[in-house]
């Protein structure tokens, strides 16, 4: 009996034993549980702080990228305005440039018709010093070749109305000069000096006549007229440019 109650008694002590055994290597277990758990709830901890940082951040950055969003909208628009405001500039320089160059070109087509009369007076000049000699009363003035010369050598008189018979033979050689160049016109003008305007009117229109009836000069080549000589007197060839056909190609080039 004895023997049975220690054998019983050693079972319970084993059995104590290894349940202390057991119960502290639960403890343990707990203890490293229970760090374990602490470490995942930092690890946890700093995720959702993370988190929040992140979450910042991209707010931070959605709100940064609308901002750059609108600007560039902004400066989208202010782009396309700058391009229409440039394109309109460019079509107003465009026109202007194209206006330019068309008043420079109407004012080289009345420079080469000037020039064109300024050699058209040195050859009228030229002709008519070697057509009446270098004794002639001319010389040039305002784009005109002008020939003078008294009442006396064409009408004999100064009161005289008709074109003497050697006076005919002068105006034909200046019918010459006229038929040379075909494109110049003649004034003639007769002067006084008395105040009396109809007796030079009458003797230009005599000069008219011999050119235009004998020497067959075109009328509408020919104009006269009598005016105050200014303690002048006698009568003044002109010979220059048909201002009329100049003035109709300088309007005509204004109206474009």
């Amino acid at each position: 009996m004895n023997k049975l109650i220690l054998t019983f008694c050693a079972v319970l002590f084993l059995c104590n034993l290894s349940n202390a055994q057991r119960k502290s290597d639960l403890i343990a277990e707990v203890a490293t549980l229970r760090t374990q758990l602490d470490s995942v709830s930092a690890v946890v901890a700093e995720a959702k702080n993370n988190e929040k940082i992140g979450l910042s951040e991209a707010e931070s950055y959605k709100k940064q990228v609308t901002e750059l969003q609108d600007a560039n909208l902004t400066l989208m628009k202010n782009l396309n305005s700058f391009a229409e405001v440039s394109n309109k500039n460019t079509s107003i320089v465009n026109t202007a440039m194209a206006t330019i160059e068309a008043k420079e070109a109407q004012l080289k087509k009345i420079k080469a018709a000037l020039s064109s009369h300024d050699s058209t007076a040195l050859v009228v000049l030229t002709n008519a010093k070697q057509t009446l000699g270098e004794d002639a009363k001319i010389g040039v003035a305002n784009g005109a070749v002008i020939i003078s010369s008294k009442l006396a050598s064409i009408f004999g008189d100064d009161t005289g109305t008709t074109v003497t018979a050697s006076s005919e033979e002068w105006l034909g050689k200046i019918a010459a000069i006229l038929k040379a160049n075909p494109k110049s016109s003649i004034t003639i003008e007769g002067l006084s000096m008395t105040g009396d305007l109809k007796t030079p009117a009458q003797q230009a229109m005599a000069i008219e006549d011999i050119l235009k009836d004998k020497f067959e000069i075109a009328p509408e080549r020919l104009s006269s007229s009598g005016r105050d000589g200014n303690l002048k007197e006698g009568v003044i060839i002109k010979i220059h440019p048909n201002y009329l056909d100049f003035y109709d190609m300088v309007k005509e080039e204004m109206k474009n």
